[in-house]
């Protein structure tokens, strides 16, 4: 009877060893979804289930106007912004600047730059969400740490380990960079109670503050000595030269200075103010040295202090 017993006790010992074994190695997918679904529960969320059972959930919280994006052969482009901020405690990680966005085919949406010293991010669930909006649509998707940035975190943004991610999708209406980038310049001067003559060819507005009382005319290869400052449309000052010193040609410049040419009154002793969207600035790529965004539009004061034919 003693025998059976000290058998019986093993044998009950190595399934309670067996249980807390599969207890301490519960599988980071397991973790993460049980977070998910109790953060889901306790704030009243219905979202909807990845339909691949990837690990991700998901809620429309504005469906949009028109047509769902598509990313098959008949391609959309989509521009769109993103929020990145902590499940476990609301943390802040990333938000898409308003002077900035996002902007590509559907098909490719799952990859973008979040840090210039990070690698781009992918996460295949942003092109598979996008694809349930209309232009102008936002959703949330409450995405498992395996899927966003791991056990490693991110350095860059301070995300911690294995930590729970809410990313929130917000489409423009706009489905091409520039007629988004003419509504920002046009909200911009609104705002602030300005008034400006579009460039139709360039998508460039500009204001003469004062017109100048020189003979020499301006094109392209002309020797330019120009006062600047230039600003994105939050107001942040990212470049100037104010002193005299600046010495260039319109070919040396972005594209978007080359509407000077052709602007009545700008001549040696102008004061002009240039309203230039992304495609005449920095375009897709923003700078090289990162003060300025993808596609960014900007701001610039100019004075024409010189001109030399």
């Amino acid at each position: 009877m003693l025998k059976k017993i000290t058998s019986y006790t093993f044998i009950l010992a190595g399934l309670i060893l067996l249980n807390s074994c599969k207890k301490e190695y519960e599988s980071i997918q397991s973790i993460d979804d049980t977070k998910i679904q109790n953060y889901l529960t306790s704030n009243n969320i219905q979202a909807e289930q990845d339909p691949d059972k990837t690990g991700f959930y998901y809620q429309i919280t504005t469906p949009g106007t028109g047509e769902f994006f598509k990313a098959d052969g008949t391609a959309d482009s989509v521009l769109y912004t993103l929020t990145i901020k902590s499940l476990l405690n609301g943390t802040s990680y990333y938000n898409t600047s308003s002077t900035t966005n996002f902007g590509t085919y559907v098909g490719y949406a799952s990859t973008f730059t979040y840090s210039a010293n990070e690698r781009p991010l992918s996460i295949p669930c942003v092109r598979t969400v996008i694809q349930k909006l209309k232009p102008g649509g936002v959703a949330k998707i409450f995405l498992p740490s395996y899927l966003a940035f791991g056990k490693n975190g991110s350095t860059a943004l301070n995300v911690p380990s294995n930590d729970n991610i809410e990313l929130t999708v917000t489409t423009y209406p706009q489905k091409s960079q520039r007629l988004l980038d003419d509504k920002r310049i046009i909200d911009f001067l609104a705002s602030k109670g300005l008034t400006a003559i579009k460039d139709k060819p360039t998508g460039v507005y500009y204001s003469v503050v004062l017109a100048g009382t020189g003979d020499a005319p301006i094109d392209v290869s002309s020797s330019l000595k120009i006062n600047y400052t230039g600003r994105n449309l939050e107001g942040t000052v990212f470049d100037s030269n104010t002193d005299g010193t600046f010495k260039t040609t319109l070919l040396q410049v972005i594209s978007g200075w080359e509407v000077l040419k052709d602007i009545p009154g700008a001549r040696k002793g102008a004061k002009i103010r240039l309203f230039i969207p992304s495609s005449e600035a920095y375009g897709t790529t923003g700078s090289s040295t990162g003060t300025i965004p993808p596609n960014a539009c900007l701001d610039f004061d100019i004075e024409i202090v010189d001109v030399t034919n």
